[in-house]
C-alpha cells in the first residue's frame, strides 16, 4: 500500500450538512426547519421532559424509597484475601491500598469472614463481621477496630 492509495474506512468520515447556503444545496432558505413555529426560532424547542403543559411523567410517578445523605460506604475485603501477608504483619487500609487490593478511598475498611485464614495477623479496620473477627482470633491474630 502506498500513501496515495490510502483512504478512510467507509462511514468513518462524513461531511456535515451545510445549512442555509442557497436553494441549490437542498437545505437553503429555512435550513430544514420548516416555516415558523417554536422549533424554527433561534434557541427554540422544548426542554427535556416537557409534555406540552401536561404534568410530566417524572412528576406523575410516585416517589419511592429514601436516600440517606449520611450513608457510609466501606471498602470490603474477605479474610481469605489476607493470606498473602506474612505472619505478625499489621494489616491496615494503607497497606491494602499500596498492595492494590483496595482501589478507592471510601469511609473505611470492613473485613468479611469468607474463606479461612492461616496466618497470624493484626488487622486494623473500621468494621468486622462476627465471622471475620472469629476467624482472625482463631488463627492467633488480633482484630482491632479503629
Amino acid at each position: 500500500m502506498k500513501l496515495n492509495e490510502m483512504k478512510a474506512n467507509e462511514g468513518a468520515r462524513f461531511t456535515s450538512k451545510r445549512l442555509g447556503r442557497g436553494q441549490g444545496s437542498g437545505q437553503g432558505k429555512t435550513a430544514g426547519k420548516g416555516h415558523k413555529g417554536q422549533n424554527a426560532r433561534s434557541g427554540g424547542g422544548v426542554a427535556i421532559g416537557f409534555e406540552g403543559g401536561q404534568t410530566p411523567f417524572f412528576k406523575r410517578t410516585p416517589m419511592r424509597g429514601f436516600t440517606n445523605m449520611n450513608r457510609k460506604e466501606y471498602a470490603i475485603i474477605n479474610v481469605e484475601d489476607l493470606n498473602c501477608f506474612d505472619d505478625d504483619t499489621t494489616v491496615n487500609f494503607e497497606l491494602l491500598k499500596d498492595c492494590g487490593m483496595i482501589k478507592k478511598e471510601l469511609d473505611g475498611l470492613k473485613v468479611l469472614g469468607s474463606g479461612t485464614l492461616e496466618k497470624k495477623l493484626t488487622v486494623q479496620a473500621a468494621k468486622f463481621s462476627k465471622s471475620a473477627q472469629k476467624a482472625i482470633e482463631d488463627a492467633g491474630g488480633k482484630a482491632e477496630v479503629i
